[in-house]
């Protein structure tokens, strides 16, 4: 039997698709290439590959079928400029049938990695949070900077970002492209990462939403005021979420995350000793931690790496101890501490130290509000062979 060609999608692709239109006009997909004489000019997520008798296609047109060669050209223009354009949906089973041992998968390699670095779920979330409110969770931030382009990566507050959470992405990603390449992105990988290390360390579980592709984009010019820093003002915080579409409940239960999280000596050395002239050490500062932290810091502006605990009681655990904490001047950063000062945010400190349940409920909320930010689809991004390098070179 003859051969022909047909377009198939990354997951089976709408009824409205190019060959469902086609075959009640009694087409064939031996019309489809006509459309894209360069298959490079396909979305990333579509692939030309064989007909097959089993793909229930009909053999190769005959020559009276040629006839309609103009009608199909026609549809060729109004499906290339309305049927790739329609954003393709995320949905919780989007690897089901594609890639089908993806959630077990990334879940060992969270699970490994955890049990050998304890950091690595705080160090995960960093770098989740750190990609999503940079253009959208796209995986922009995993970049690798070259003579061409300089990388998210890159920027200043990026630059602590621990090795731990780019070494878990990248042991899932080399995984999966052996189980099924090319298929899954390495923003997917991320947020699935994410949620599964969350859930490893005691806290919530939520769906994760499958389907993004990764970034053509990762400059580091893109990083600054979009991800809040340690001295920021409520103002500050409040105009940074609030204009990436979160409330300022959705904030601070966000900020709960860093009930494992850790920061460096950098972002609060002022407070310990440069906090006035007259006063070295914040008075709001709960004393027996100042002290601990000025013998953890002595030499933080010698050495970028010190760092300490956000939450010095259950630093490995997920759970609301990190609001209590800010109650009672434990917090390590101004504007951590500002939370729990300010009448805007300390009803909802207060609300989650009371009630672990409910912080759960919310930041769970939260995240699944977080991982689909501006997630890029169709041709808009690509699925990466390698998490730390574009497809093509790009400058």
């Amino acid at each position: 039997m003859g051969r022909s060609l047909f377009v198939r999608s990354r997951r089976p692709l709408p009824a409205s698709s190019i060959t469902n239109l086609l075959k009640p006009l009694h087409f064939h997909p031996y019309f489809i290439p006509l459309c894209f004489p360069n298959p490079s000019l396909l979305p990333s997520r579509y692939s030309i590959v064989p007909y097959s008798e089993e793909a229930g296609f009909p053999p190769p047109p005959s020559s009276s079928a040629m006839a309609f060669f103009p009608l199909a050209a026609f549809l060729c223009v109004i499906l290339l400029s309305v049927s790739f354009s329609v954003r393709s949906e995320l949905s919780l089973d989007y690897y089901q049938k594609t890639c089908p041992d993806f959630a077990r998968i990334v879940h060992e390699a969270v699970v490994h990695k955890q049990t050998a670095s304890p950091i690595t779920a705080a160090a995960t979330m960093r770098l989740f949070f750190n990609d999503c409110l940079v253009g959208g969770c796209d995986a922009s931030v995993l970049i690798s900077s070259n003579v061409f382009n300089h990388a998210e990566r890159e920027a200043e507050i990026n630059l602590s970002l621990p090795g731990d959470a780019f070494d878990v992405v990248t042991r899932a990603k080399i995984t999966l492209e052996l189980s099924c390449p090319g298929i899954v992105s390495c923003s997917d990988v991320l947020a699935q990462a994410t949620r599964d290390l969350i859930a490893i360390t005691g806290g919530p579980s939520y769906g994760v939403q499958l389907g993004r592709e990764d970034s053509h984009v990762s400059k580091s010019s893109d990083v600054e005021g979009n991800i809040p820093i340690a001295n920021q003002t409520v103002d500050e915080m409040i105009k940074l979420f609030t204009g990436k579409g979160f409330t300022i409940q959705e904030m601070v239960a966000l900020y709960g995350g860093r009930t494992i999280g850790y920061s460096n000596c950098r972002e609060f050395g002022d407070r310990l000793f440069k906090f006035s002239k007259t006063t070295p050490t914040d008075p709001e500062l709960h004393p027996k931690l100042a002290e601990a932290l000025k013998t953890t810091c002595t030499d933080y502006e010698k050495n970028p790496g010190l760092s300490a605990y956000s939450d010095a009681v259950t630093p490995l655990k997920f759970d609301n101890q990190y609001y209590r904490n800010l109650l009672r001047g434990l917090a390590l950063s101004k504007s951590e501490h500002a939370l729990a000062k300010d009448p805007r945010t300390k009803k909802f400190v207060e609300m989650y130290a009371g009630n672990q349940n409910l912080f759960f409920k919310d930041f769970a909320k939260a995240m699944e509000k977080m991982s689909v930010r501006e997630v890029k689809t169709g041709r808009k991004g690509e699925v990466r062979r390698r998490c730390d390098v574009f497809n093509s070179i790009r400058t």
